[in-house]
């Protein structure tokens, strides 16, 4: 008996059992869609970062709906009421609606929540709004499903597609939203998909009637094309440090390993083909031994000369361009930390920017003008991945060339005191075969911690610059003013404390 029920005469009264989230989920993977049907709790917890990505979408959505205007919204007031959506739609399209935003159709208990749905020439416009700046094939699918449940319902569809952010639009003025926005047409790539969305609809809809947990492993499906929100429940018997943990190791091999039944460092096979700073990182973990090859590290500490300036930029990456001479996504330097040295031993300086939480105001233009004030003169400037803060400097030259000619001086006496860890002169066990200065800085100076800052990664840091630039409440900004001022002062007094370290070992 099929699976597949024809509930076109119900489908509005009838609650869905399938959506298009829910749906792409089961194609991840079956057991996640079981999970989150049945066991929704225990899905990991939502991080402010996820948060906000979902927010974004929100509101790149609502600015979308300008370039339709005229509109009529169908939004159900709450997510548990989509059946008077689906309602409201046919009463738009029966009214002669011709643009209708959040528009619902459901098919065989599966529902589709449209972003914007156009009429032209008699014939339905699909256009889904995604806040990225390209079409990836899930975005694909998700349009596949559109397309299957609105021409199910009886509608012919002229076009549907992926209406996203351009990455090549710079901002002049205000908004243009005709250049923000690109619309890429998906109708040709949907069609072959229709047999698929027909049988993976059953094959989900089987899973749920049945209420049995898929035997599925963890595997390559966890984290493609995003990281399930199960992956603290299925992955709880992997040890904290465990063969994922491998440096540079590709995940098929480490899954290779897992499906031997290895998930110790200390169980893999001595003919199992590794690199040789995997096997660095493997052996220094079964031993306990570090590796410090001196010669290497003093070769390092020769390529630059006192006095020093340790550098470390923040960013933000506005979807929206919020400045004159900027993109959507791209990095705006907010923050800088400036510790400086004349000499090994002498008294240690420090300087440091945080932009104004104004929304109003470009942070670049104070940032770099006092930035190369304080880097003025002589002396090597050290900072930690060196292709990051070389980028966004380089950016700045490009966006504002008044200040070229002084930011490419800085450039050429910028050095990376992440060389001697990423290329292993200096090993220890507890770096976990990383270079990252958060695993870097324990292993060597465990007296430093950034875990007790309020802010402690670079992700919390851009986010939390973001929230501020909307924030009414000044207790609140000064707090976050506060963290961002630490937590930025300890990337550069912890490559300090690195080198101080280096220079200790020869």
């Amino acid at each position: 008996m099929r699976i597949l029920l024809n509930l076109k005469k119900n489908q509005k009264k009838m609650k869905h059992i399938l959506s298009k989230s829910t749906f792409i989920r089961g194609c991840q993977c079956h057991k996640s869609l079981f999970l989150y049907k049945f066991h929704p709790n225990l899905r990991d917890e939502i991080t402010e970062a996820q948060q906000a990505i979902f927010d974004r979408g929100t509101n790149v959505g609502l600015l979308a709906q300008q370039l339709f205007p005229g509109g009529i919204n169908v939004k159900p007031p709450t997510p548990y009421e989509y059946q008077k959506s689906v309602q409201d739609t046919q009463m738009a399209i029966s009214s002669g609606a011709e643009v209708i935003y959040e528009a619902a159709f459901q098919f065989n208990g599966v529902l589709a929540a449209l972003d914007i749905l156009v009429k032209e020439n008699g014939k339905w416009k699909i256009v889904e709004v995604k806040s990225s700046t390209s079409v990836s094939d899930t975005y694909v699918l998700d349009t596949a499903l559109q397309y299957w449940i609105v021409t199910n319902c009886g509608y012919e569809v002229s076009d549907v597609g992926v209406l996203h952010l351009n990455n090549q639009y710079i901002r002049k003025g205000e908004l243009d939203l005709q250049q923000l926005f690109t619309y890429e047409s998906t109708l040709e790539k949907v069609f072959p998909l229709q047999d698929f969305i027909h049988e993976q609809v059953e094959e989900q809809l089987k899973l749920i009637s049945e209420k049995k947990l898929p035997a599925i492993d963890i595997g390559l499906q966890c984290d493609d094309p995003y990281t399930c929100d199960f992956h603290g429940h299925c992955w709880q018997h992997i040890p904290d440090y465990s063969v994922f943990n491998i440096s540079r190791l590709r995940a098929e091999k480490k899954f290779e390993l897992y499906y031997k039944g290895i998930t110790r460092l200390e169980d893999i096979p001595d003919d199992f083909p590794l690199n040789e700073n995997q096997w660095l990182q493997v052996n220094s973990h079964k031993s306990g031994n570090t590796t410090i090859d001196k010669s290497k590290i003093q070769n390092f500490l020769k390529s630059f000369d006192y006095p020093v300036f340790f550098m470390d930029f923040e960013t933000f990456m506005p979807a929206l361009p919020l400045y004159d001479n900027s993109r959507p996504y791209q990095q705006i330097p907010f923050q800088y930390s400036l510790h400086y040295l004349n000499k090994p031993g002498s008294e240690l300086q420090h300087f440091e920017f945080l932009a104004e939480s104004d929304i109003n105001i470009d942070p670049r233009i104070k940032f770099i003008e006092q930035l190369l004030t304080d880097t003025k003169g002589k002396g090597t400037i050290l900072v930690y991945n060196e292709a990051f803060e070389k980028t966004r400097l380089a950016e700045v030259a490009r966006d504002f060339p008044q200040y070229a000619d002084d930011i490419n001086e800085r450039l050429a006496r910028i050095k990376d005191l992440m060389v001697p860890f990423r290329d292993k002169s200096i090993y220890f066990p507890e770096m976990m075969g990383s270079y990252s200065i958060k695993k870097v800085l324990p292993a060597l100076v465990p007296e430093l911690n950034y875990d007790e800052l309020e802010i402690h990664h670079g992700g919390m840091a851009s986010l939390g610059f973001e929230q501020m630039l909307y924030e009414t409440e000044r207790a609140v900004i000064d707090k976050t003013r506060k963290n961002l001022l630490e937590y930025c002062k300890m990337d550069t007094f912890a490559m300090v404390r690195l080198l101080g370290h280096l220079e200790s070992l020869v």
